[in-house]
């Protein structure tokens, strides 16, 4: 079977939570996914694996981790999620995305083995979609032989497909609100969730966050006899300055953290990944040195990430911030690597479960002109309760009828002002990966 029928069988899963009516899709648990593993050769339990949790930070910690693990010859599997633009995004070797046909070839093993379980009685329905992307890349990373595999949790923990793995390392970034219905309506409720992934014995690397996440962090970790590492000697003697590299002391040397990625929230992404390479190199063996540790910090490649492009006359900043965690630092960003200066304008969508106008009250004061552009999502947002978000904060704003339609309108409001300016695209991964291919392949304000 084809890569094309792959993704359209994968798409027609609905990778949603919620039904048309609302309710809750499924249950979570962990039973069906150690099934399906156990079908197809138990491949989780052939490769060591780090595991982050989180709120914000998980997938950029993720890459800069994998990506020091490559720089250091250490065959190196990295699964994230979601994607921007294709699914095989989700699923890398040594940095390389899967191919199509490798990507085929898993999706309709894993399916096959899946159907035929509930056929058999041994599953009561069908995995879901992040079930079998999950059970896809285990696959993959057992049968490539790689050495390590570096995994980010899709949503909370405890109970996520990504945590049947025993992990050498837990990270766990900042948590803040998000996913509410499924995890909790408060931070300590949602750091337990995200607790799940830490094991008896087992080591956890994070830093000094909420009150109620520190809490609840150290009394899970105290009841598992947890090893807790802090990745605060790691951090920049100056935090938020980002106006350059800087060193750290780490493996025994001076290292130069020389990080493509942006933003003074990114020092806090990048400790934790510094930390965890340290505890894989001094614990368990991992031929990490201090200089392939800042060759793997400086060859990060995490797109979408205040990702600057300059494109049609215009420069362009495209960032996933997808709730007000991820507002705020996005907009703290702006005003570090802007120097103050006006953003200009803002394209602009969410999901329908994030707190719109409270993103809205973030962002939308610091822009000269907002553009509401609608995204390809049973769960977007509509274009009448943005609008309604945005003249909640005084914000004269505009709905545009497709995310290319938004692009070429912003484009045009820069050219026609003789001082230029700068278009941010953000509020929602499915935003970013449809305006990101659009301006890589030249095609606003194409005819």
């Amino acid at each position: 079977m084809s890569y094309a029928a792959a993704i359209e069988q994968l798409n027609a899963m609905a990778p949603e939570l919620y039904t048309r009516t609302g309710q809750p899709r499924r249950k979570f648990s962990l039973d069906e996914i150690r099934i399906l593993l156990g079908a197809l050769g138990d491949p989780h339990l052939r490769f060591p694996s780090v595991l982050i949790a989180g709120t914000n930070g998980k997938g950029s910690t993720a890459a800069t981790l994998a990506s020091i693990l490559t720089a250091s010859r250490v065959r190196t599997g990295l699964y994230t999620s979601p994607h921007l633009a294709r699914a095989n995004e989700r699923i890398r070797l040594d940095s390389v995305e899967i191919t199509d046909d490798d990507f085929a070839g898993l999706y309709f093993r894993v399916h096959d083995a899946a159907q035929q379980l509930v056929l058999k009685g041994q599953l009561p329905q069908l995995p879901s979609f992040f079930e079998i992307l999950t059970a896809q890349a285990l696959l993959y990373f057992a049968e490539t032989n790689v050495g390590i595999a570096v995994l980010e949790v899709g949503m909370g923990g405890r109970l996520d497909a990504t945590n049947i793995v025993d992990p050498l390392v837990s990270i766990v970034t900042d948590i803040s609100l998000d996913h509410t219905e499924w995890l909790g309506p408060t931070i300590s409720a949602i750091t337990r969730e995200k607790a799940g992934i830490l094991r008896p014995g087992g080591t956890l690397i994070t830093l000094p966050q909420h009150p109620d996440a520190n809490q609840v962090l150290g009394e899970v970790a105290a009841e598992l006899n947890v090893c807790g590492v802090s990745a605060v000697p790691y951090m920049p003697a100056f935090v938020g300055n980002t106006a350059g590299p800087y060193q750290i002391e780490a493996l025994g040397a001076a290292v130069e953290v020389d990080s493509p990625l942006l933003g003074a929230h990114q020092q806090r992404n990048l400790a934790l990944a510094i930390a965890a390479a340290v505890e894989l190199a001094t614990t368990h063996g991992f031929p990490i040195t201090p200089a392939t540790l800042a060759k793997g910090i400086r060859e990060t490649c995490w797109p979408g990430r205040l990702e600057r492009i300059a494109q049609g006359g215009v420069e362009w900043i495209l960032d996933v911030a997808h709730n007000p965690a991820g507002a705020w630092a996005l907009r703290a960003g702006l005003n570090t690597a802007l120097g103050g200066e006006s953003p200009g304008t803002l394209i602009f969508s969410c999901l329908r479960d994030k707190p719109v106008t409270e993103m809205a009250q973030i962002l939308f004061p610091l822009f000269e002109q907002v553009i509401l552009a609608p995204i390809h999502s049973a769960r977007a947002t509509t274009q009448e309760d943005l609008l309604a978000a945005a003249r909640a904060t005084g914000t004269q704003a505009v709905a545009a009828e497709s995310v290319s339609q938004a692009l070429q309108l912003a484009r045009q409001h820069v050219l026609d002002r003789a001082q230029g300016g700068r278009v941010v695209v953000s509020g929602s991964v499915y935003l970013v990966g449809e305006a990101r291919p659009l301006l890589l392949n030249g095609k606003v304000g194409q005819p």
